[in-house]
């Protein structure tokens, strides 16, 4: 018995040595992977450009131990090439072309060359003779052309993924989505980014996919989508995303036929209507994102009965409402995790059922109007990472139990008119908080900050932002446990006095963006200092002063309204090279524009206005190709403007107001194709107003060139700057008419786009109601032409009367004639008028009254006739001096009555007849017109009708006479005797 034990291991023993030499055998004997593909690859490689050196590893015989190469196990032939550009940089991209040779691996199932760039080389049409390929994916690859409908041959993909995005203009297109029917098999299909504009029956193609679990069509420039379908065939999706696209219709319904959809992204298609109902029979759905659409009404409850529903986004919408039904309903699902509903028109109280959330995780109502206060019961929110109410009038308080938050990370109360106290309980237990935001529109800064001095909080910020709210006296201690810090706002919050004595060097270490503007800070800066990374500084609005600050690597630094003097720093290009923006203005500056201020070259805006500066201006500008604004207005400049100035094709802001310089503009601005604004006002030019200022400045929306020494006419090329919306040009020697084509200056028409809104377009003093006033934010409102004290003759054109939006017409002191224009009043937003000290003529036309926002108005001194129009608007402008030297006119409020006036007057004011007299006088005068009637025509009327009548009448009129005669000659005959026998 214990031989035949022995005998058999000894058996076993000798079949593992034999295994194990077979198996070394083997490996000694493999070579690996074929020589044909081997040498495919190889001629793959030298299709490509490989700058990081990622395919260093294809050298040697066996290519199944190539970077990005795997192998069957069994035939050792090709099955897998990996070359995806994992590092996401695009230094690292594979670079050439798709090359042919990959058609010698036979049985190549995994294609992977995604995030490379291929220089916008089309997809090879050779790709739809790869027939084993199950996985395909040239994403994100710079790809161009259009798509080959030999993709329709690879019957066996599951997977494919082409979706197109590049920077660099490279785009895939297709002109129809035939390839499609040969993809009977894929269950993943990702075509996002490619142009399928020219595609109308996309979805009956897609439609064709049984077996499709993903679809991706986001960005494709699809224009229609069917709201309905004869039948649904891809009733596997699970996912579909064609956002981004241009639909402009409802929600289709056939996506309510897919009950199994668990993610379902529609953002960004111009979506209109309600949100439908059927969502209900969606009880697998996950995700939905309905974005950036036109949906109105009420967010349906039924959404909230969704078991689960794990994110909602509902943002930029018009959906109204208040929440307390949705999170009541939405109150059963203990999934639900994101809920974000930005931009919407929402109101109300923020219900208490919010508490009830407990595993919700982003909780986003941004610019709504919720207000009031945030319910206690979102201490029970204990999953919650971010939290964001910013831009809504919240005028309740903050509890403090928002301090058991423990998981928070972003806190954005930003735009709030919250009130009350913050204390240390706010944040007892915020150990993770990373954001911090609390900002107030409210300017009574009812929300009080209370820290103590010595309180180290549990958490450890990226960024503090807080604005328009009460902090100080005392600058935060506690900011310096702050390790993590890089953004630190302190806007607006009562700081005063000097800051503590850390704070510098604290700053200097971890801070990249640090404003604390606006406050009441006094004190010196350090003359020198540099900053770890590279840093923005706002100290604006404060009480620094002391010279400025040469600190090394600053990208921006704003320090305007504070007390500097001394001079700008001669060698400023070497101490501070990192500067992009660099305002010095409203200070106490002092000497010349040093010349190195001209070599940042990547300055984009520099404003050194409101100092006390002298000096020419710097000649070569030609290095700032990046520069936007030039703003060196109120100082004490002389000389000429550079030519060089007309280098910078980037200038958007040109302003040199209120100096001493003198000459002509120089031709070479004309180059500054790109100007908004242009300033020259209050300065010494001379020449006339360049005819290319409208022929070469196409965005130019304002132009101020008043008080200097312009002559000449007023260029009708300006009528060609649409975008204008100040002209001011008072105060020079202009002479000529006023061109009438002022009236297509349409910026003068239309309202104000929101993106012309936001531009800066700086600050300009601007003539309003007869007084300067400064213009900065509110300047893009501002729509005024004033032409007044120059020597313009002739009409005031009828085409003003066009410019519908015009806010400040200023004509006064010129040599125009004729009449004031009949339609005046079609200038219906019209606040200031100013005609004085003209020759005009004619009267008041009565539309003016009906300018109901008219508060300002100055005809004096004009050869004006007639009566003063009544009108509501009129009557309050009773100050008699703005009709003054008008010797024709008369009406209130000038004591010069019109005659109809006296009248009415000596009839209202009578002795005793008053009221009743007028009645009599008007009976009076009728009576008498009656009987005049009633005589006249019953006498002549008489004697028209009855012959025998008239017949007899004029038979006595001749009895009448013959008598008559007979006695005036007798008694003339008397007469010459007694006469005779006097002279005897």
């Amino acid at each position: 018995m214990k031989k035949s034990y022995n005998q058999l291991l000894k058996m076993n023993f000798v079949k593992l040595l034999l295994c194990f030499l077979c198996f070394c055998i083997g490996n000694v004997l493999s070579t690996g992977c074929s020589d044909i593909e081997r040498k495919a690859l190889l001629s793959f490689k030298e299709s490509l450009t490989d700058p990081f050196g990622r395919l260093s590893s294809w050298v040697g015989e066996d290519c199944c131990r190539w970077h990005g190469i795997s192998c069957y196990t069994d035939t050792e032939q090709v099955m897998k090439l990996d070359l995806r550009n994992s590092f996401q940089t695009n230094k690292a991209a594979l670079r050439g072309k798709i090359d042919s040779s990959l058609l010698s691996l036979k049985n190549l199932s995994y294609l992977d060359l995604s995030m490379n760039n291929f220089r916008g080389s089309p997809i090879p049409n050779f790709i739809g003779s790869l027939r084993t390929l199950r996985y395909f994916n040239l994403s994100f690859a710079q790809l161009g052309g259009t798509i080959p409908p030999h993709l329709g041959n690879l019957s066996n993909l599951r997977y494919l993924d082409l979706h197109s995005y590049s920077d660099l203009g490279y785009k895939l297109n297709a002109n129809d989505l035939q390839c499609l029917r040969g993809l009977s098999s894929s269950e993943y299909l990702d075509m996002g980014g490619i142009d399928l504009s020219a595609v109308t029956d996309w979805l009956q193609h897609v439609n064709i996919l049984p077996s499709l679990l993903e679809l991706y069509l986001s960005r494709c420039k699809l224009h229609n989508i069917p709201l309905s379908l004869p039948s649904v065939n891809f009733t596997s999706l699970l996912a579909v995303d064609i956002s981004n696209n241009l639909f402009n219709s409802p929600i289709p319904k056939w996506i309510f036929n897919i009950t199994g959809l668990k993610s379902i992204f529609l953002s960004s298609n111009n979506l209109i209507g309600v949100i439908p109902s059927d969502f209900a029979n969606m009880h697998s759905l996950q995700h939905l994102d309905l974005s950036h659409q036109f949906l109105e009404g009420k967010i349906p409850g039924i959404l909230g009965n969704l078991s689960n529903l794990k994110s909602l986004t509902l943002a930029f919408n018009n959906l109204s409402g208040n929440l307390t039904e949705f999170v009541a309903s939405l109150s059963r699902n203990n999934g639900f995790e994101i809920l974000d509903l930005t931009h919407n028109r929402f109101s109300g109280h923020l219900p208490d059922s919010l508490g009830n959330l407990t595993n919700l995780r982003s909780l986003v109502l941004e610019k709504n109007t919720f207000w009031g206060s945030i319910p206690e019961s979102i201490r029970f929110l204990s999953s919650l990472q971010r939290l964001s109410l910013f831009a809504n009038p919240m005028n309740g308080t903050i509890p403090e139990s928002i301090g058991q938050l423990s998981e928070l990370i972003v806190m954005n109360f930003g735009q709030t008119a919250w009130k009350g106290f913050i204390s240390e309980g706010h944040f007892s237990n915020l150990t993770k908080l990373e954001n911090l935001e609390i900002s107030s529109t409210s300017p009574k800064k009812s929300l009080n900050f209370s820290w103590g001095s010595h309180w180290s909080p549990p958490f450890n910020l990226k960024s503090i932002i807080i604005a328009h709210n009460r902090v100080g006296p005392s600058f935060p201690e506690w900011l310096q446990t702050q390790r993590s810090l890089t953004r630190l706002f302190l806007n607006d919050v009562e700081i005063s006095g000097n800051l503590p004595d850390w704070f510098w060097s604290w700053c200097s270490q971890r801070i990249d963006d640090l404003d604390l503007a606006n406050n009441n800070i006094s004190g010196t800066l350090p003359r020198s200092l540099h900053f770890q990374h590279e840093a923005n500084v706002y100290l604006i609005s404060n009480r620094l002063e002391g010279p400025i600050p040469v600190w090394s690597n600053v990208g921006r630094l704003y320090l305007w309204s504070n007390s500097f003097s001394g001079l700008i720093p001669e060698n400023i290009s070497e101490t501070m090279p990192m500067l992009r923006d660099l305002d010095l203005s409203r200070n106490l500056l002092s000497g010349g524009i040093p010349s190195s201020i001209v070599k940042l070259k990547d300055l984009r805006s520099l404003v050194l206005s409101s100092n006390n500066l002298s000096g020419e201006v710097p000649q070569d500008w030609s290095r700032l190709q990046y520069l936007e604004v030039l703003d060196v207005a109120n100082n004490s400049l002389s000389g000429g403007i550079p030519s060089s100035i007309g280098a910078l094709h980037s200038l958007r802001l040109l302003i040199l107001s209120s100096n001493s310089l003198v000459g002509e503009i120089p031709s070479s601005l004309q180059n500054c194709r790109g100007l908004w604004s242009f300033d020259l006002g209050k300065n010494k030019f001379s020449g006339e107003v360049p005819t290319w200022i409208g022929d070469n400045t196409p965005l130019l929306m304002i132009l101020r060139l008043r008080s200097n020494l312009f002559t000449g006419s007023i260029p009708r090329q300006l009528c060609r700057l649409t975008s204008l919306h100040v002209m001011d040009l008072a105060d020079n020697s202009l002479s000529a008419v006023i061109p009438g084509c002022l009236g297509n200056l349409t910026g003068m028409v239309s309202e104000v786009q929101i993106e012309d809104a936001k531009r800066y377009e700086g600050n300009v003093m601007i003539v309003y109601k007869g007084r300067e006033v400064e213009y900065s934010s509110t300047l893009p409102l501002v729509k005024i032409i004033d032409l007044s004290e120059n020597n313009l003759s002739g009409k005031v054109p009828e085409e003003i009367t066009k410019l519908h939006r015009l806010g400040t017409l200023n004509l006064s002191n010129n040599h125009l004639s004729g009449s004031i224009p009949s339609n005046i009043g079609d200038l219906n937003v019209l606040e200031t008028l100013d005609l004085s000290r003209n020759q005009l003529s004619g009267s008041i036309p009565q539309s003016l009254s009906s300018i109901s926002f008219l508060n300002h108005l100055n005809v004096s001194y004009n050869n004006l006739v007639g009566k003063i129009p009544p009108g509501n608007q009129l009557q309050t402008l009773n100050d008699p001096s703005i009709y003054k030297g008008n010797p024709g006119l008369c009406g209130a409020p000038l004591a010069n009555k019109c005659e109809d006036d006296r009248i009415s007057s000596d009839h209202a004011n009578g002795n005793d007849t008053g009221q009743d007299n007028l009645m009599e006088m008007k009976w009076f005068y009728a009576g008498i017109s009656i009987g005049f009637v009633l005589g006249f025509w019953g006498v002549c009327g008489t004697l028209l009708l009855k012959k025998s009548w008239r017949l007899a009448y004029f038979q006595l009129i001749d009895e009448r006479k013959e008598k008559a005669s007979t006695f005036i000659a007798e008694r003339l005959a008397r007469c010459k005797g007694n006469w005779s026998m006097r002279e005897t």
